[in-house]
């Protein structure tokens, strides 16, 4: 019974959707297009770099002696290796999908223990100061203030997540044994764009499942605070937009809960890289739902350090 109340949900969801875009498919094949055109203009000119740039150095042998150096603050803080610790730099000055992709590529190298695999993927899948300072502070709200105010939210409910998952956590045994040839940059560029382009599938995909939450919401006149807290979980972009559209303090703390949490777009981005490395999607979304709500309440009660 429990099995079939588990696919209950996603299957009539799916078929909902089916229909919607069946019956109107100009309007939903439009909200794919902006998807698209959101991810050609915004996404792939930064992402797709930062793949492949961190794909080589992943690769790369001496990455053993970034590993030994982040080794012992790592360990110490979230009992991870020094893999470990690079992957969550990695995530925090880059974003996802870069710190997804780079476990995957440190699990297959052997660069990371089966028993961290999954305390390193909820540290290391954060957004960038670039994407939440630039496009969603200084663009969305016209106040960088509000970008560093969600950067730093968004970091600390991650971080301290990542901590009380340690506490839980085997100490980390050293360097393992890296696994495999060092692959060739042709390889590597083209494992990146096939990423970059799972990328930019998910994203047309929710921006279309996004207007269509809003228009069942407009349908059954449902509130707006219902349609914008909807179009958040299932695409975050859009969330903060809409947040931004009536700026207040509740608005800023939906929105570091809407980037920390990453909606199910950025989930569904992630979990690509996630599951082929060993994380159970499930406990993972759980995990970060948890560091959302952190995001918000610290976001909270910083607030008034900002003057907002």
């Amino acid at each position: 019974m429990t099995k079939i109340m588990r696919s209950a949900l996603p299957f009539f969801g799916t078929l909902l959707a089916l229909v919607l875009f069946l019956l109107f498919p100009a309007r939903y094949a439009e909200s794919v297009k902006e998807g698209i055109s959101l991810w050609a203009t915004s996404v792939l000119p930064s992402t797709l770099p930062l793949l492949l740039l961190v794909s080589l150095l992943t690769s790369n042998r001496l990455f053993g002696g970034a590993e030994r150096v982040l080794s012992p603050l790592a360990g110490k803080c979230f009992r991870l290796s020094g893999a470990g610790g690079c992957a969550a730099i990695a995530g925090a000055l880059s974003g996802y999908p870069v710190g997804a992709r780079t476990v995957l590529d440190l699990v297959q190298t052997n660069r990371l223990s089966k028993e961290e695999t999954f305390r390193t993927a909820a540290i290391a899948t954060t957004s960038g100061p670039a994407f939440l300072v630039g496009a969603v502070g200084c663009g969305m709200y016209a106040d960088g203030r509000i970008g560093w105010l969600l950067y730093l939210s968004h970091l600390s409910g991650v971080w301290i997540a990542a901590f009380l998952l340690s506490l839980k956590g085997e100490k980390p045994k050293g360097l393992l044994p890296r696994k495999g040839r060092e692959v060739p940059f042709g390889e590597l560029l083209k494992s990146s764009v096939l990423s970059v382009l799972t990328v930019g599938g998910a994203i047309a995909v929710f921006y279309a499942f996004g207007q269509m939450v809003c228009d069942f919401c407009d349908f059954f006149a449902l509130p707006r605070e219902l349609s914008d807290v909807l179009s958040g979980l299932l695409e975050m972009t859009t969330g903060c937009a809409r947040m931004a559209a009536s700026p207040s303090r509740a608005g800023f703390a939906l929105s570091a809960f809407f980037v920390t949490f990453g909606g199910l777009c950025v989930s569904a981005q992630q979990l690509a890289f996630l599951v082929p490395a060993g994380v159970r999607p499930l406990p993972f979304l759980a995990v970060k739902a948890f560091e959302g709500l952190l995001a918000a309440g610290i976001c909270l009660a910083l607030c008034p350090l900002f003057g907002l």
